[in-house]
């Protein structure tokens, strides 16, 4: 579609564009920690009961009938937090059970093969462990994998739980990216789908990449806080030649919050010399490299005895004793980009170049409304993504139907109030 889009002269590499993401929930049940491993076992044990029931016929225990023999559902359990665990260590010995016997050196090797029997093992790796004494126990909820790591249904293991501000989900993320160059229509131009717990963050490059591999990239690209850094923003003009448009995070120090003491911004940096120079005009003495949460930056530190006796001590630092340190993006360009961006961002033109990006907001809710974007119809993760790439070429037929029937007509027709007080103002 997009390159034929481009053949008629309806789409072309440069202008603007812009991107954002929505969550998207899965087409399974949503499963508490403890309806997760019952259900798990039950899966296991239909899978068995199909492909290898004379096998599985020794194993089975008389309770696990009830206990399995339809989905497992769990509300309050009677003795609170003790008898909860007690549920999921029982759970738990079932399907160590069925794991130890697929195991077994007489055991089918294909048994070990089987997708239920391998969802079973990592559901168990990620909610049991061993204790100092060999038994089975139930893992505490801060001792659980990352999301991103452990899924929360047997049934799609693609499906993750992620939580977002005020929303928490389980299922995954899709993000959709459209032009907005003026007098073009506003075409989708490219969507990527993804489980709920990848940041936004880490789909910019990916998004400049493929684009370009398709010669689509914009001239401008606007996105929100959370796609854009300085890092990124500098990749994205040397490698792509694009404009990354966005809020660069502001500086969260106590002295740039109050407006009154002497933040980031008030220290000149001599990168040459590695050094840099307070508002006193005090040079620092230490310029080290620092790790901070799997970053690089550069700490820089002023001399304690010289911050100590600064008059001007109260608005540059709260240390009862230390003096005042800063921690800098690890080259020189990446800092400038940050300072630079941070001033240009609370300046009108900015701003009004920036409010472009709200559109895309307004193509997601379409095809929510529309399509029900924010609801999968499969299960994992390729065919989710089908469906997103359907969906973003039904938005397009859409739209470019309205473009040829009336290329001049406005994207919005005002409301009848607007264009009166438009023709008497």
């Amino acid at each position: 579609m997009l390159h034929r889009l481009t053949e008629a002269g309806l789409l072309k590499c440069g202008g603007r564009q812009r991107t954002d993401a929505t969550h998207v929930l899965a087409a399974v049940r949503t499963l508490s920690r403890l309806e997760l491993v019952g259900e798990s076992p039950r899966a296991a044990l239909e899978q068995l009961a199909q492909t290898a029931s004379d096998w599985l016929v020794p194993l089975v225990e008389p309770e696990w009938d009830k206990r399995y023999g339809r989905k497992v559902e769990i509300g309050k359990v009677p003795g609170g937090k003790a008898g909860a665990t007690a549920l999921a260590e029982a759970f738990g010995r079932d399907g160590q059970k069925i794991l130890a016997a697929a195991w077994a050196a007489d055991a089918p090797p294909r048994l070990r093969l089987l997708a239920q029997v391998e969802v079973l093992r990592q559901v168990w790796v990620h909610h049991y462990y061993w204790d100092p004494r060999g038994r089975l126990r139930w893992r505490d909820g801060h001792a659980l994998p990352p999301a991103s790591l452990r899924f929360d249904s047997p049934y799609d293991t693609d499906a993750h739980y992620c939580v977002k501000r005020d929303t928490a989900w389980s299922g995954y993320r899709t993000h959709f990216t459209e032009t907005c160059t003026s007098d073009m229509p506003e075409v989708v131009v490219h969507v990527a789908t993804t489980i709920a717990p990848v940041q936004d963050r880490e789909l910019t490059d990916q998004i400049h990449d493929d684009l370009a591999a398709i010669n689509l990239t914009p001239a401008e690209h606007a996105v929100d806080a959370a796609y854009i850094s300085p890092a990124r923003i500098e990749r994205a003009q040397r490698v792509h030649g694009i404009t990354l448009l966005g809020p660069v995070v502001p500086d969260h120090s106590h002295q740039a919050k109050s407006g009154a003491g002497f933040d980031k911004a008030a220290f000149a940096i001599d990168w040459d010399h590695r050094q840099a120079t307070c508002p006193q005009g005090n040079l620092s003495r230490e310029w080290r490299p620092l790790h901070i949460s799997g970053h690089d930056y550069i700490q820089v530190k002023f001399d304690k005895a010289t911050c100590l006796a600064c008059p001007v001590r109260p608005q540059c630092t709260d240390a009862v004793n230390g003096p005042r340190s800063l921690a800098l993006l690890p080259t020189r360009e990446l800092h400038e980009i940050q300072q630079r961006n941070r001033l240009d961002q609370h300046t009108q033109d900015w701003q009004r170049r920036y409010a472009i990006r709200a559109g895309i907001e307004a193509t997601l809710s379409q095809n929510v409304r529309t399509c029900g974007l924010r609801r999968t119809r499969y299960r994992g993760l390729p065919k989710t993504h089908v469906q997103h790439v359907l969906t973003g070429l039904a938005c397009n037929v859409t739209r470019i139907a309205d473009w040829i029937a009336d290329p001049a007509r406005p994207r919005r027709a005002p409301s009848h109030f607007h264009a009166l007080c438009t023709a008497t103002g």
